[in-house]
């Protein structure tokens, strides 16, 4: 299990998900090297997630190179195995008893992808609004970012509530920031706008941490708050509460329980600054993510929250913990209607996900059609492909091509989750540095600059998460932080803040937003080189790529029907719209060369093809 654990005590759960009426008799444990009699290893079952925890064994690992056998008084029934340790682990453990083989999942149809919804883009307010004339949305800016479908907005929870109770939106006291003015823009253009809300503001750190421990993103509760009491998590619920109130679309929302919404004049002595306004109902937001990477690890135990304690978080975010918190908190007493999305996870692993469900199914239970009850809509996670095959852990030493790292074997096993609950999976972080000293740097390949490598590696990512079920993609982020910085994310960006106009990875991205954004990922009929298959209204359009970062080409024939006509597109760097080739072919075959920067083919039939290497 490694060393440097968060938790210097923690619960390991394991579901026998693949099995149903477990009952153990007895329980085996091999006693390897150390002891650890004043910390022992614990073992435990839960017949159900509600139910309690049986003691089946303890294991201290003083015995040196035998078994250590439990034979327990009567079958005990377990649905979850509970381990407690605080590092000590037997080196076998062998479990017997009896048990069935339980029905496989059901698993809810994949859902269809469009192309569109994997062009999104991490964002900030700043990079929408004229500066220092903060009332007005900036044409130039907006025009620049128009090479994105959606926005995940980093909302920094200081912005809305500078002092408690107190909250701000028209414009922010924090900033001057009109979140009005800018969420009716994006909405009037048609983008989806995903807030984030995240960081603590400074008058809560103050009340509720000491000094040397105070974090903008430390957990958002109290220092000394039990993490797995949903009323821990009150003040942040108020203000998910005090938002999904005023951008949602619930205009009965009862107007007492917004009273701390500051109205007025911005500047009584300065008429013209503006007057603040208490609104509800304005149906600007459909979604708001709550926090961000709340498994960051990095931070220690004052930032960082198990997937139990988080799921805490959640409910009370979600509904005020099925409306136990009392009124005015939580997103969905404010809008039934309104999504909530898991903060996305650092870690692009399933387990935090089940922890999170796991502690649903106990706390929140299940609803009258037997399903559980969950508090959240969207499943959502972090993944940046890297030669170490983990996100934002390990050692890498270089970003990888997509269908190269662990990004589809990571997405099907979230989507595989999505699918058994039903629910979407979205994932609001990945990207590639350029900088050559960054663990997630695009490479040279062959006479590629990195840059060059990263637009075919940011286009290739669009494709392979639609090709595996995620239904919204936010790539990481609109500026650089710092491109001269070798520090991971700081020269990710897409945009260039100099010349202000789009880099080369947001031309293939606006590119393949206007000529193929509506159409619907339906099947892969090649993967080497990889061909994918879109629809749009009957019409057939074909993906194609080499998944390798090597440099090489390979040949493909793709028949284009009876018609033998079919346009081939090519996205270029500093372009609008892609290179398009209008070709013809006497046999109805099409003869490709397909490298790794992908080409598009629209045949003139809207039948569906087969293709063959």
């Amino acid at each position: 299990m490694g060393w440097g654990k968060v938790l210097t005590t923690y619960n390991c759960y394991y579901e026998f998900k693949d099995l149903a009426d477990v009952a153990i008799t007895e329980v085996r444990l091999y006693d390897g090297q150390g002891t650890f009699a004043a910390q022992p290893w614990q073992l435990y079952a839960k017949a159900s997630a509600t139910d309690p925890q049986v003691l089946l064994a303890t294991f201290t690992g003083e015995d040196y190179r035998q078994w250590v056998e439990v034979t327990l008084p009567e079958p005990v029934p377990a649905r979850y195995l509970v381990l407690r340790t605080s590092g000590g682990f037997p080196t076998e453990m062998e479990l017997y008893g009896s048990y069935r083989a339980a029905a496989p999942a059901v698993l809810f149809p994949k859902k269809e992808i469009k192309l569109a919804h994997t062009l999104g883009i991490n964002s900030f307010v700043w990079e929408f609004v004229e500066d220092p004339e903060r009332e007005k949305v900036s044409e130039p800016k907006l025009a620049l970012m128009q090479a994105f479908t959606q926005y995940r907005d980093y909302l920094d929870w200081e912005r809305i509530e500078t002092a408690p109770g107190q909250y701000a939106f028209n414009p922010t006291v924090s900033g001057g920031w009109n979140y009005d003015l800018l969420y009716r823009r994006l909405q009037q253009e048609g983008k989806l706008i995903l807030p984030c809300l995240k960081t603590l503001p400074p008058w809560f750190l103050e009340q509720n941490y000491p000094a040397a421990q105070r974090d903008a993103e430390n957990v958002p509760a109290a220092y000394t708050a039990n993490l797995l009491a949903p009323a821990s998590y009150l003040l942040q619920a108020r203000l998910a509460f005090q938002f999904a109130a005023r951008y949602g679309h619930n205009t009965a929302v009862n107007p007492a329980l917004l009273d701390g919404v500051l109205t007025g004049p911005v500047y009584p002595t300065a008429p013209e600054a503006g007057t603040r306004t208490r609104e509800r109902g304005l149906g600007y937001i459909s979604y708001i993510e709550c926090d961000n990477e709340r498994d960051k690890w990095w931070k220690g135990r004052k930032a960082y929250q198990t997937a139990r304690e988080y799921a805490a978080n959640l409910s009370a975010f979600y509904d005020g913990h099925k409306n136990t918190l009392g009124p005015g908190v939580g997103v969905k007493n404010a809008d039934p209607t309104f999504q909530v999305v898991i903060g996305g996870t650092a870690s692009a692993q399933t387990d935090y996900i089940r922890g999170i469900i796991d502690w649903c199914k106990e706390y929140r239970g299940y609803k009258a059609d037997g399903t559980v009850d969950l508090c959240f809509d969207v499943i959502n996670y972090h993944y940046y492909a890297t030669d170490a095959q983990l996100s934002q852990g390990g050692t890498p030493t270089r970003g990888a091509a997509p269908e190269l790292s662990g990004a589809a074997a990571v997405a099907d096993a979230f989507v595989t989750i999505g699918r058994e609950y039903n629910v979407d999976v979205w994932l609001t972080e990945a990207g590639y540095d350029v900088n050559p000293g960054s663990p997630l740097r695009a490479p040279v390949i062959g006479r590629k600059t990195p840059v060059q490598v990263q637009v075919d590696w940011i286009l290739r990512t669009a494709l392979l998460y639609a090709r595996h079920g995620i239904s919204r993609l936010f790539f990481y982020q609109t500026y650089n932080l710092n491109p001269a910085s070798s520090t991971q994310f700081a020269s990710s960006g897409l945009l260039d803040g100099v010349t202000h106009r789009r880099k080369p990875a947001a031309d293939y991205l606006y590119q393949a937003q206007k000529l193929l954004g509506d159409f619907t990922y339906q099947e892969t009929i090649s993967t080497e080189p990889l061909v994918d298959r879109y629809e749009r209204n009957g019409q057939s359009m074909y993906a194609l790529v080499l998944p390798s970062e090597t440099g090489r080409t390979a040949s493909y024939i793709l028949p284009t029907g009876r018609h033998g006509l079919a346009k081939v597109y090519t996205p270029r760097m500093g372009q609008d719209s892609m290179a398009v080739q209008v070709v013809s072919s006497s046999t109805g075959q099409l003869n490709l060369t397909v490298g790794e920067t992908p080409i598009f083919v629209v045949p003139a039939t809207g039948a569906v093809l087969a293709g063959s290497k």
